[in-house]
């Protein structure tokens, strides 16, 4: 099944990048809910509150830990491990979390600029993966030549003690399961899958589980920068990874550095609103496809209109629902799986191609191209076995936000406006947001503005027609930053740093090596 507010890139800039979103945190980290546990969708956010500037007395061995760094496996990049405490509410009594981290070297003979973090959001991106298959080897050499580039895996996340949940073939079942239930025994069906995902999770990570909120990574990354030596945080981070940057930028403002934010999340808003809008988003990147589908012989959506080829997309959705397709191997491709496939390609344009050809393989009855691609979204290998990912996002959002809907009729009843948001993909995505509320661990965190008054410039970037950050996002947190500067691209596919257009490459390259921030709204085609 599509997991809920999961995402990433491809293309160029996103080998190995996998972004997504939301979450929030409380403004003192703590929760606030109400007697059914569910609160805060119609509050009115609450800033972030900056935490002290010095590091409490039971925090100081942390700061001054002293990393010992190794050859990593990945030629060129040195890897270390960092501890943090499991609970900062009590450092002492909750033991520690080993995070692992990695970098490459400043490349040039000019006086280095100090150490650029990098994240590709997710949540459950490894963020050292990120770098030493693209950042560490693709960001411009200019970049590279005056930052140690840096990444370090979020707890629970990666190699940084790594939420489990279900075995590869348990896996198999919960991504088939059928997400857009016509009868009570199915919508039982999918509520149960959820309660056994959610029972994994506690059976297998359960110390760490409670532990892997957005705000706690952020106070992490504040422990990693004094430990690499650095006065502030210089920090690129994609979709999900902008939400922990501005987390942190609103935790530390005076510690804020040179911070790009790509593909940017707002966090006043709630989990219900933010699915719902993320929904619109994947409608508007598939009108795109649509609009060049239809004006090439051989759609397999036909040649008319973009709103007849949604028509019949939605058709086979219905088609592979009532009878799955045989594939190459001996799994079958439901509807849950078809949707996946398709949705992993409206990140970029390039994927257009390829999801033509499946479409046309499905219209003939044969799901072997769709579940390739819903595979290579869900990370699932060759063997079977399935990454980090899919387990470390939902336990993080889960944690964030309180859930978007508390049971079946809460979804039923916002079926309408999510359809009415996307008619291809509406009713799915809204049954996918039902999944925090069966997590085993209440959340901890609501909807917040970051303000980071008295923060250097921080540069938010939003792409007009981003499937999975939808661009008034970017506007959302720009506006909400005291010292954000919002940079706009006018185009297709998630986040915009890499991604071919040189106007934005040139703005963001010269604020990370001169400080020097793009123009307020500049616009790049």
């Amino acid at each position: 099944m599509t997991s809920s507010r999961l995402l990433r890139t491809s293309g160029t800039a996103a080998a190995a990048a996998v972004l997504l979103l939301i979450s929030g945190c409380a403004a003192d980290g703590s929760a606030s809910l109400d007697s059914k546990g569910v609160g805060f969708a119609r509050e009115e956010p609450t800033p972030l509150r900056p935490l002290s500037a010095s590091p409490p007395t039971a925090l100081k061995p942390y700061y001054g830990q002293e990393l010992t760094w190794h050859a990593c496996r990945a030629r060129g990049f040195e890897c270390a491990t960092m501890k943090v405490p499991l609970d900062y509410a009590r450092p002492k009594a909750g033991g520690d979390v080993k995070l692992a981290v990695a970098r490459k070297k400043a490349t040039g003979r000019a006086k280095p600029l100090g150490s650029l973090l990098v994240n590709p959001g997710g949540p459950g991106g490894s963020a050292i993966g990120y770098l030493q298959q693209y950042a560490g080897i693709g960001y411009p050499a200019s970049v590279r030549a005056r930052y140690d580039m840096v990444a370090v895996d979020p707890r629970g996340v990666g190699a940084s003690e790594p939420v489990t949940c279900l075995s590869g073939r348990q896996m198999d079942e919960f991504t088939a399961t059928d997400q857009t239930p016509d009868d009570g025994t199915e919508t039982a069906r999918l509520v149960a899958a959820y309660k056994k995902f959610g029972r994994g999770c506690e059976t297998r990570s359960g110390r760490i589980l409670g532990h892997v909120s957005t705000i706690e990574a952020a106070r992490d990354m504040d422990v990693l920068r004094a430990a690499l030596g650095d006065g502030k945080l210089n920090y690129v981070g994609a979709s999900y990874g902008t939400l922990l940057g501005a987390t942190y930028a609103g935790l530390y403002p005076s510690r804020v550095g040179r911070v790009v934010l790509d593909g940017a999340m707002d966090p006043s808003l709630d989990a219900e609103r933010m699915n719902r809008e993320q929904t619109g988003g994947f409608e508007t990147a598939f009108t795109s496809f649509a609009k060049d589908c239809v004006k090439r012989k051989g759609c397999p959506l036909g040649t008319k209109n973009p709103a007849d080829a949604g028509r019949r997309l939605k058709a086979l959705f219905n088609r592979i629902d009532k009878h799955p397709l045989r594939t190459s191997g001996p799994r079958r491709l439901t509807e849950s799986l078809a949707t996946t496939g398709v949705i992993s390609v409206m990140y970029d344009q390039s994927g257009w191609p390829q999801l033509r050809a499946a479409l046309k393989s499905a219209g003939k009855g044969d799901g072997s191209a769709l579940l390739a691609l819903s595979d290579h979204y869900y990370e699932r290998n060759s063997k079977g076995g399935y990454a980090n990912l899919m387990f470390a996002n939902p336990a993080v959002n889960c944690l964030d936000l309180p859930t978007a809907f508390r049971g079946p009729d809460d979804v039923r009843e916002a079926v309408p406006a999510f359809e009415k948001a996307s008619p291809v993909f509406g009713r799915g995505l809204a049954w996918s947001a039902l999944n925090c509320a069966y997590w085993p661990r209440q959340a901890t965190g609501r909807p917040h503005r970051v303000e980071a008054r008295g923060a250097a410039p921080i540069v938010v970037v939003g792409t007009t027609r981003d499937p999975a950050t939808p661009y008034r996002w970017a506007r959302g947190l720009a506006a909400q930053l005291t010292s954000g500067r919002l940079l706009t691209y006018n185009g297709d596919g998630h986040t915009a740093y890499g991604r071919g257009s040189a106007c934005i490459d040139t703005a963001i390259n010269t604020y990370l090596l001169k400080a020097t921030p793009p123009t307020t709204h500049k616009t790049c085609t």
